[in-house]
């Protein structure tokens, strides 16, 4: 094995970073470039694949070039590359050129609602659910390439020469000149995979429209699956870890035991519960998926999903105009006693678990003469902790209650938001020092698969220190939180 040091890519939605770890965990060097977002009418969400791979690969070159010294090129120094990706975003690419051939379709876009809608009447999202422990919604990767296929001419055109994958897959392809494969975690959320099936599922490729030799072969999460171009970052360094960015936050944050849960506040928020090998079922439209793979054996989660949290302070920010800085959220939440009779319903995509309502809209209710830029902003930023308790709840019914929940993501840098997160939730909150767990998880899986660390368990050698928020709100003022935002919720789920 040459070197010690795991190189990651972590492909966000809205920028895509590459990162150097040692063996022992430190963030060595660190590359990051923005990816535009391309909204072509309501509710779609595109991104250029050919941006996410001319920009992953100048990220992937700065920090190898950081780390060459004393004549000794930066990339011998690499013993393990690993990725992780935004899931359920679908590209389409053209297997002899190796281009896209068509706009990527992001996670967030909603243009398959109607698709959905039709298997939803035709009786297929109970068997859907059994099988793939996806609801029907826009959401995931299966409708995204059966629209491909029915409105970009040049997918049904090039037959045998059409790939399509989630955006693991295309990095993989093209650091490796041509090697098509997904991992389990990314595969478990096409609808395309049955939770227990190794492969591709005959029946859901049949329902979906989808051909089986467009997709990548399924692999682990944490073994070499492939080396990259020498040509390309300066030696053949092994692929060896790759995992959707939400399992491999779960894993970053440790949650290696059954029942250990995390939430990831990035563009959206997901909380995911390791199940350990019980396959995940939901009663309350909780998603089972799969949290990793070693040797063909699977980890399972079960997950929730809220659509819109990082990107509501954008959004704040950038159309509303209230704040100036994402910081500032902070510092108004804290800049009056309550949220003044103010809901924030931030229903900006749709509304995810366990409501899944993909037509529902952005509400704000209870404003009066009286209320200020800081009410507003405080009750968008409650509406995260409310998000989250009605997850709470769903999965304390599918039996999976919370004991703790540990942190992460951009957005869980606000300490006001992880005490009200504590308060609302009446559980100890945890956050690591380092809150980039994601990619993280990445590398602890890549150092796995190569052999630096024996085991995931091992691995976690490579965590930081952690705060700790501990529950500090009156009951009755908990309570009142809780039935106004319940009533508000009804109220608007009603009318959609």
């Amino acid at each position: 094995m040459n070197g010690e040091h795991i190189l990651v890519l972590d492909e966000g939605t809205t920028s895509t970073r590459a990162i150097v770890y040692g063996a022992d965990g430190r963030v060595l060097h660190v590359a990051q470039k923005e990816l535009t977002q391309h909204y072509p009418a309501p509710g779609r969400v595109e991104h250029d694949a050919a941006e996410i791979w001319d920009k992953t690969l100048a990220c992937a070159r700065e920090v190898i070039g950081q780390l060459s010294d004393s004549g000794v090129g930066g990339a011998g120094r690499i013993a393990a590359l690993g990725i992780t990706n935004q899931r359920e975003t679908v590209v389409a690419w053209d297997r002899q050129t190796g281009e896209p051939i068509t706009r990527a379709i992001v996670w967030q876009d909603r243009r398959t609602a109607e698709m959905c809608a039709t298997l939803r009447d035709g009786g297929h999202e109970a068997m859907l659910q059994e099988r793939t422990g996806l609801v029907v919604d826009p959401y995931f990767s299966g409708t995204k390439m059966r629209w491909m296929l029915d409105n970009v001419p040049e997918a049904r055109a090039l037959g045998e020469r059409l790939a399509l994958g989630t955006v693991e897959s295309w990095l993989v392809w093209k650091l490796t000149g041509g090697l098509h494969v997904t991992d389990a975690s990314n595969a478990s959320r096409t609808q395309l995979m049955a939770l227990e099936g190794a492969d591709w599922d005959d029946d859901l490729l049949g329902l979906f429209g989808v051909p089986r030799s467009a997709l990548g072969r399924i692999v682990d999460t944490a073994g070499t699956v492939g080396t990259c171009d020498p040509e390309l970052l300066g030696a053949p360094i092994p692929i060896s870890g790759l995992a959707g960015d939400q399992q491999a936050a779960t894993i970053g944050q440790h949650c290696l035991k059954a029942g250990e849960t995390k939430a990831t506040f990035g563009t959206g928020a997901f909380i995911l519960t390791n199940m350990g090998e019980t396959l995940p079922r939901s009663s309350h439209r909780l998603l089972g998926t799969v949290l990793c793979q070693q040797d063909g054996r699977r980890t399972y989660a079960l997950e929730g999903s809220i659509f819109v949290a990082g990107s509501l302070i954008k959004w704040l920010r950038d159309e509303l105009g209230v704040i100036r800085t994402a910081a500032e959220s902070e510092t108004l939440a804290r800049a009056v006693a309550d949220n003044g009779g103010v809901l924030f319903l931030p229903a900006l995509a749709g509304l995810g678990a366990p409501h899944w309502q993909p037509d529902a809209k952005g509400v704000v209710t209870g404003l009066t003469q009286g209320t200020s830029r800081a009410h507003i902003v405080r009750a968008a930023m409650e509406s995260m902790a409310h998000q989250c308790h009605d997850l709470q709840a769903a999965f304390a019914a599918d039996g999976a209650a919370w004991t703790s929940l540990r942190i992460d993501g951009g957005m869980s840098a606000n300490d006001w938001m992880a005490q009200d997160l504590a308060d609302v939730l009446a559980l100890p909150v945890e956050r690591p020092a380092d809150i980039e767990t994601t990619a993280l998880g990445a590398a602890m899986l890549a150092g796995v698969g190569v052999g630096l660390h024996a085991s995931l368990e091992d691995a976690v050698a490579m965590g930081s220190a952690s705060k700790r928020f501990a529950p500090d709100m009156d009951a009755a003022v908990r309570s009142g939180r809780i039935a106004m935002w319940e009533a508000g919720l009804k109220r608007h789920i009603d009318g959609v």
